[in-house]
């Protein structure tokens, strides 16, 4: 009765807040818990937000370095195709030997004949080549190293032309053993050996123990061990 009482004598706009009343205590405990949800919501939200603005500049990061790269790309090693294996597959008979102004030198102060003690060595047909750097260091020593531009310019040595500038063979050699990995590097020079050794499947030939010999060959082709 007072109910009705209150309805019927009530303004529009008290009607509206008449309707927000809960008729009941369930309905009052629901809108209580609706209301906790709600809040627990809102600081979840809020919390994400602010962990999302925290990282927002790490994952902006993460998004520019995660793209493809080429293959062709600088920041991969590039690896020959003769190194399929394990390996160099262009080295084999005939042996194409690349040989320096000091491998020649340890040469002659051994009193080895350079392309016999070769072919003793790998057991299999040999030649020697010399590019025009070492020719100019040779022409270079005078008249005390005129015995090793003899050697150097017999007919059995087969010249490799240079386009570079100067003299310094060591570059030159260790570009072209880069480029074509069928070459054998002869030298006896510690820092050329350390350079060539950072180059895969290139092998070295020097002087040990008055004979020749070499390392980081496969023993298929018959290389001799120290």
């Amino acid at each position: 009765m007072i109910l009705h009482w209150i309805v019927a004598d009530a303004d529009p706009s008290e009607l509206q807040h008449l309707s927000k009343i809960p008729s009941s205590e369930s309905d009052l405990s629901m809108q209580i818990l609706d209301q906790d949800v709600d809040i627990s919501e809102g600081r979840q939200h809020f919390s994400v937000e602010a962990w999302a603005k925290g990282k927002d500049k790490s994952t902006k990061k993460f998004a520019q370095v995660k793209r493809l790269l080429s293959l062709k790309d600088s920041r991969f090693p590039q690896a020959s195709s003769a190194m399929y294996f394990k390996y160099n597959t262009q080295l084999g008979p005939p042996f194409h030997i690349i040989v320096d102004t000091n491998f020649i030198n340890f040469s002659i102060k051994n009193k080895l004949d350079i392309v016999t003690s070769m072919m003793d060595c790998l057991y299999a047909k040999c030649i020697p080549y010399i590019t025009d750097c070492v020719m100019a260091e040779l022409e270079k020593l005078g008249r005390k190293y005129r015995v090793a531009l003899k050697i150097a310019k017999d007919s059995r040595f087969h010249h490799l032309t240079c386009i570079h500038k100067g003299t310094y063979a060591d570059d030159c050699i260790v570009k072209r053993v880069t480029e074509s990995k069928c070459y054998i590097v002869a030298t006896n020079d510690k820092d050329l050996k350390k350079r060539i050794r950072k180059i895969p499947g290139v092998p070295i030939m020097y002087v040990a123990n008055h004979r020749y010999t070499i390392e980081r060959l496969p023993d298929a082709y018959g290389a001799p061990k120290v």
